[in-house]
């Protein structure tokens, strides 16, 4: 990948929605789409990586409760055609096909290698990865 005059690769990580309560839940959730609208203009890609809930669990016949207008704006993020690629991390680690069938978003487990203006970069979130850190 080669990142486009004017444009940039964005990374976010341990939002944790979903905790320590709704209400400071849904305030934080509120300013990370505010974000997420402030940033659409210059995204390349969007990378979330990892620990963005704080306990997914996802089922195969239903939608996990809550973050509406989260999964909202990453919908419509993608239906403006910008990547967004999602690594699980310690907290959301029962995530499983509902955010790529549902949001076209890619969701990795391990830490990925890109190409990116010919860089050799390794992006995951990174939980497990030190030294005696077996979480």
């Amino acid at each position: 990948m080669t990142i486009s005059k004017g444009k940039k690769i964005f990374f976010a990580s341990d939002f944790h929605l979903g905790s320590p309560d709704e209400a400071s839940s849904l305030a934080r959730e509120k300013k990370i789409v505010r974000w997420l609208d402030t940033i659409a203009p210059q995204a390349q890609m969007i990378v979330l990586a990892g620990d963005i809930f704080d306990f997914w669990f996802e089922y195969k016949q239903a939608v996990p409760k809550g973050f509406i207008r989260f999964q909202g704006k990453l919908a419509e993020l993608r239906e403006k055609n910008i990547p967004i690629i999602f690594f699980t991390g310690n907290h959301d680690m029962w995530m499983f096909d509902y955010f790529t069938n549902e949001l076209n978003i890619p969701v990795y487990r391990k830490p990925q290698q890109f190409l990116i203006n010919q860089t050799k970069m390794l992006i995951g979130h990174g939980d497990g990865l030190g030294p005696g850190d077996k979480t």
